[in-house]
């Protein structure tokens, strides 16, 4: 810094301090707040007074004076909600849109790992999702992705090697090491990634894990290198486990995987402090309706927990998992980020202020949208799909052949794999919506390879059609699922038309589609004319199937991710993630 502005950072610091001794009229005071105390778990009485975005008094006496003032009349008032995981991309939004969405739910403060638009473009996916960040009215911040691609064998659209992620490290914004999720590189210790984990401690950040169906054995391997949380427990054995060997648990409840209420169990007065909310992956249609970590906290009040108890999960907790010092809570020298609360118990927003500054009231955003940067041209066509015949989506099979099955979990993002015989028609494999038993695909589609892996799955639960998209864990080639190749070859070629995005196709006509070209990622509209899409998506869906009692985009995407148990597609085949290696389709 220059002297100049350090002359200015010292002046505000005397302005803080005057003001917190009564010596200089505060900024803004919001009176009469049910202030909540998460160092102790109790409600204060007390104005919130801030000066120069920062908390200065807690005043219990009403003695503080403002320019500006407000009468909370009351109503709780809690610190800024916290999401300590989320992959942005799979709101379909960029930073800057997706800031507009969740502001208004009391969520201040986002942790992300954009590792969805590295697979596709790479340190250039990266920066733009840091310079999109920095628009933002949030705070975001960001873990450089650790696994691009996420096995070595994915064929992606890039990868981040050591060198390439050591190009973010020293970005003030930028917190360490996204979740480390290629677990053979991993347990084989293999250089590149071990270099990024030590060249992220050596610089004082963090390692955040991904322990999907992790051995206690395992996690101990984690836990030896220095990696600090995991977002993948599903029950409360697991999390117990990774706070007993000293991990923070990331209680992730999104579109797909909704697991808070499983992992509560896990929670006690003792091992809180260990536990944090997270989203991972939510669609903006379901974050305009319920939100992120406010959602969550209702699901835990809802559930039992002690009201504070749950908000010092998403505030403090997080904060201090995070290492932000000046966030997590309401009390002098912290941020003045908080929500004035309609409903404890529902954790509803009434108004939210960032840096001191009222941002959002009754659900709406008081600022005006920010111009976006532009987005670089390579990014905006990163569909290169090989032109797909039908024979090319032909699955052999013998009558009576026992074959490898990927079923879907309802809720989860874990699969099972099964071994079953399976219609066969002219020694193919005919789609059967009677018996749930339909085919899979995904395509490769960044650099026109001609990869095409096929396979059956049972769960999706559609009766006619087809569904494509290229949000498609982690690599983001094309993943499309039908009922019959007419249908699945008509969205295959939509989305090539659209340059990514989702497609539903029925009877020989596309019945809707979402264009994604960001990536093939996120829109490039705004938050309102997305969700309107996918409510055409979903009435479009309901035409091919109207019993659903799951997220079936977000579990159509994560298909393709050779990262979770048990069976995944990949453009390369069937890929068994417990005994990491690929299997034919057949069973012998």
């Amino acid at each position: 810094m220059n002297k100049e502005e350090v002359d200015s950072k010292i002046q505000k610091v005397k302005d803080k301090i005057s003001s917190s001794q009564q010596k200089k009229q505060a900024d803004f005071i919001l009176r009469n707040a049910k202030v909540a105390d998460v160092f102790n778990l109790v409600w204060r009485k007390a104005d919130i007074v801030v000066k120069n975005e920062m908390i200065v008094a807690i005043d219990e006496e009403g003695k503080f004076e403002a320019l500006e003032e407000e009468d909370a009349n009351g109503q709780h008032v809690i610190p800024g909600l916290i999401d300590t995981h989320i992959h942005i991309e799979s709101t379909l939004l960029p930073p800057s849109e997706f800031s507009r969405v969740i502001l208004p739910f009391g969520v201040t403060t986002a942790i992300t790992d954009p590792h969805e638009i590295a697979n596709v473009a790479g340190t250039l996916g990266v920066q733009y999702m840091l310079l999109s960040a920095r628009q933002a009215e949030m705070d975001i911040y960001t873990m450089v992705p650790s696994s691009v691609p996420a096995a070595s064998f994915e064929h992606a659209g890039a990868k981040l090697d050591a060198e390439a992620v050591g190009l973010f490290m020293n970005e003030y914004d930028v917190l360490g090491l996204a979740e480390v999720m290629d677990y053979e590189a991993f347990f084989k210790r293999e250089d590149d990634i071990l270099k990024k984990i030590v060249e992220t401690k050596n610089l004082g950040k963090l390692v955040d894990g991904h322990a999907a169906e992790l051995t206690k054995t395992q996690i101990r391997g984690y836990r030896a290198a220095g990696i600090h949380t995991d977002h993948e427990s599903i029950s409360a054995k697991e999390a117990s486990i990774r706070v007993q060997q000293g991990m923070y648990v990331l209680m992730r409840e999104g579109s797909a995987a909704k697991n808070v209420l499983a992992i509560l169990p896990a929670v006690t007065a003792t091992n809180a402090r260990r536990f944090c909310f997270c989203t991972d992956d939510k669609h903006v249609d379901e974050l305009m309706k319920e939100g992120s970590i406010n959602h969550a906290v209702s699901i835990a009040i809802e559930a039992g927990m002690e009201p504070l108890l749950a908000i010092q999960i998403a505030t403090l907790n997080a904060a201090e998992c995070y290492r932000l010092n000046k966030k997590g809570a309401l009390a002098e020298g912290y941020l003045a980020d908080f929500v004035l609360l309609k409903d404890l118990k529902k954790c509803e927003s009434q108004a939210v202020w960032k840096s001191g500054k009222k941002v959002a009231e009754n659900g709406k955003m008081l600022t005006e949208r920010k111009k976006r940067i532009p987005v670089p041209h390579s990014i905006l066509h990163s569909v290169k799909l090989p032109l797909v015949k039908k024979e090319d989506l032909a699955i052999p099979l013998n009558p009576n052949e026992q074959v490898h099955i990927i079923e879907i979990i309802p809720n989860e993002l874990e699969t099972k794999l099964k071994v079953e015989k399976v219609p066969v028609k002219n020694n193919e494999f005919a789609s059967s919506p009677k018996d749930d038993l339909l085919k899979l695909a995904v395509i490769e589609r960044h650099h026109n390879l001609n990869c095409i892996g096929k396979g059956i799955v049972k769960g999706i639960g559609i009766k006619r059609g087809a569904i494509a998209t290229t949000f498609a864990h982690d690599s983001h080639n094309l993943i499309v699922c039908g009922t019959n190749d007419e249908d699945m070859l008509l969205a295959i070629d939509e989305i090539n038309k659209i340059q990514g995005g989702y497609a539903i196709t029925a009877d020989g006509e596309v019945l809707s589609s979402i264009p994604l070209p960001i990536g093939g990622l996120m829109s490039d509209l705004d938050a309102k004319a997305v969700v309107d899409k996918m409510k055409d998506l979903h009435k479009a869906l309901g035409k091919i199937d109207t019993n659903l009692s799951f997220h079936l985009f977000i579990t159509l995407s994560f298909l393709a991710l050779p990262a979770i148990p048990a069976l995944r597609l990949t453009d390369q085949g069937l890929f068994n993630t417990k005994e990491f290696k690929f299997i034919p389709l057949n069973h012998k």
